[in-house]
């Protein structure tokens, strides 16, 4: 545990808890930072800063990079009543809470040196890695949007401050950003607290660990005290989808076609996307919230979903949850119940603090399961729940807040379905990726980023660093029909450490294309365990992870994505090295601590063996040669 005496702030020595202390003209920790501009708000230099604004400062016993102690300073606008208190947990590791005895807004706020800072991190979905600045309006996150956890980067992707606030239901404002008027790195969380209900929770760490291994921490964090039911296999296999390959063109003979062929090269579930529910192909969701099905498509339901199972493969059925379109009959009956309109979509977002709302959709998606028999549903646009400044709670609504409507409704849905089939799989996308939500998840999908394997890449990386229990599944895998093996290959070591779910006709790909698709989901099959669940520790969030590796203490997969070397890892337990080749350059630097002899096969992207070698590898770099979309297994000689 890292302790510093603080010349601002009195404490007792070697102190386990802190807590606020009141504005003193002893000290300047006692008064905000120097303030950062940001636009439309006070200046406090001025004295223009709001009468009602009480400032607190809390020593942390944290060390910032540079050896200086880091304080936390507080905010509350609208009452005074309130108190904080911070315990030190770990090394470089500290907790913070704050609860109030009245109403008020808290900010909290605490600066870090930004020396050696090479990237910000966070789970928006539209984020880039560069450091920004601390004049951008903050993010709000709640249930339906993100999760409350960033955190900065530097050199040899060590964390300079990763950083999260315990509430992950209720909307939380978090921003962040270089203070230009002083170099450093500032970090904000601003939360609503009233008398008896959730504290301002914040967990800081300056360890210096990898980000990766800070944020694993994180995630421990927020499970304390949660309870997930588990992710069914099937959840955990290669999946089919529909929707880039077929769109809205499915029929009950289209997808058991797709779904045989499939089934033959390795996947374990088929996901039918929109268009069941529809004639319509024009897309849109003008004509979503009915949830009955094309019966000119899908005219006996039952006796289709009957086919898949015997084919071998679970199914998964799509439903845009929050929307209600105004093509369908449902229309009438719930367009005064909605949260907002959006003429673009044809369609409006319901607004679950109703009890009509909930009941209606838990009916209708329950159908799936208890009718039809599948084995589980994709939820999608659950986002669209996240209303900016949402109407007051309506007349008929039991829950005075969106997102405790929300959670209601999925808490009852979930259970509903789970009396039906307990292993029920419930997919999840970004950017709904609160841990709140991952009692009612089983597994959560990287966001649409169509053709673009570099994007899923990045996305099914930020996905798993903070994914907690769920299964996290790449977005669909599609290809032009021209593309080569070669290619083919790429896309799926992009999504090397997901659940792949592929997205096009299989009946059209070329043998080459075919020996590539079974050639590696064989690879994700075998090495599940470590692929998935395996400790992950991706390199250079900046340059969008060009080496990803995961490791179980046996097996280490190493997936090269730029032509950069690959480090041995350690012997002790290690014995198997897969290292995928996704860059055109296909020498792969080995780098060995020491001398040692290792049995090396190499494939290449159809799993064709090219070579079984024995080789002795010298300390410093061995470059083997492994082509695109290859795979090098190096299994270390007894």
């Amino acid at each position: 545990m890292t302790t510093a005496p603080q010349k601002d702030v009195p404490q007792p020595d070697a102190p386990r808890e802190n807590s606020a202390q009141p504005d003193s003209p002893q000290g300047a920790a006692s008064r905000p930072p120097v303030p950062a501009w940001r636009p439309g708000t006070p200046d406090a230099r001025t004295g223009d800063a709001p009468e009602a604004a009480v400032h607190r400062a809390l020593a942390t016993g944290l060390l910032h990079s540079t050896g200086t102690p880091l304080t936390l300073h507080l905010t509350g606008l609208g009452s005074d009543r309130w108190e904080a208190a911070v315990t030190q947990v770990e090394d470089g590791v500290a907790h913070v809470e704050v609860t109030a005895a009245q109403p008020v807004t808290l900010r909290a706020e605490w600066r870090v040196p930004c020396v050696c800072a090479t990237a910000y991190w966070t789970p928006a979905t539209d984020a880039s890695r560069w450091l920004p600045p601390s004049w951008i309006a903050p993010r709000t996150v709640s249930l339906a949007l993100g999760a409350p956890v960033a955190s900065l980067v530097g050199a040899q992707d060590r964390a300079l401050c990763t950083a999260a606030a315990g509430e992950t239901a209720a909307p939380v404002r978090v921003g962040a950003g270089v203070v230009e008027e002083s170099g450093e790195f500032a970090f904000t969380v601003e939360q609503e607290l009233a008398p008896g209900g959730p504290p301002l929770r914040l967990r800081i760490d300056l360890s210096g660990r990898h980000f990766a291994t800070t944020l694993r921490a994180v995630t421990d964090w927020w499970s304390e005290g949660v309870e997930h039911p588990g992710v069914a296999a099937a959840a955990r296999l290669p999946a089919y989808s529909t929707w880039y390959s077929l769109h809205q063109d499915v029929d009950t003979a289209a997808v058991e076609r797709q779904s045989a062929l499939a089934a033959d090269l390795g996947c374990g579930s088929v996901i039918v996307d929109d268009g069941w529910q529809t004639t319509d192909r024009t897309r849109g969701y003008g004509h979503c919230g009915d949830w009955e099905p094309n019966a000119t498509a899908f005219p006996d339901v039952e006796k289709h979903v009957a086919e898949v199972h015997r084919l071998g493969l679970g199914y998964l059925l799509w439903y845009a949850l929050p929307f209600i379109g105004r093509q369908g009959d449902a229309w009438d009956r719930f367009r005064d119940m909605v949260l907002r309109e959006e003429p673009h979509l044809d369609a409006a977002v319901l607004d679950p603090r109703h009890p009509e709302v909930r009941a209606y959709l838990i009916d209708k998606v329950a159908r799936s399961v208890e009718e039809w028999g599948m084995d589980g549903v994709k939820l999608d646009f659950i986002d669209r729940f996240a209303v900016a400044d949402p109407p007051p709670a309506p007349a008929g609504a039991d829950h005075a807040t969106v997102h405790e409507g929300l959670l209601r409704l999925l808490a009852d849905l979930d259970a509903r379905l789970r009396r039906s089939r307990p292993d029920v799989i419930v997919e999840h996308r970004q950017p709904y990726v609160s841990p709140s939500l991952w009692p009612y998840a089983t597994m959560v999908r990287a966001t649409d980023c169509p053709l673009s394997p570099a994007e899923n890449r990045q996305r099914i990386v930020d996905c798993r660093l903070t994914a907690g229990p769920l299964a996290v599944h790449a977005d669909m895998i599609m290809w032009h029909p021209a593309e080569t093996p070669e290619s083919v290959a790429v896309h799926l070591v992009n999504a090397l450490f997901s659940v792949p779910q592929i997205s096009v006709d299989l009946a059209s790909q070329t043998p080459g294309q075919l020996a590539a698709l079974r050639f590696w989901l064989g690879v994700f099959r075998r090495h599940a365990d470590v692929l998935q669940r395996g400790r992950l520790e991706p390199a250079r969030p900046d340059l969008g992870y060009p080496l990803v590796s995961a490791g179980d203490g046996r097996t280490t997969v190493v997936a090269r994505y730029a032509p950069l070397p690959v480090a041995l890892p350690d012997p002790a337990g290690a014995e198997t090295l897969l290292v995928a080749n996704a860059d055109r350059d296909p020498v792969v630097l080995l780098t060995a601590a020491r001398p040692e002899r290792a049995l090396a096969r190499v494939q290449d992207c159809r799993g064709e063996i090219l070579s079984d070698t024995v080789l002795d590898l010298v300390p410093g770099v061995n470059p083997v040669t492994v082509p695109t979309g290859g795979l090098l297994t190096l299994t270390r000689a007894s």
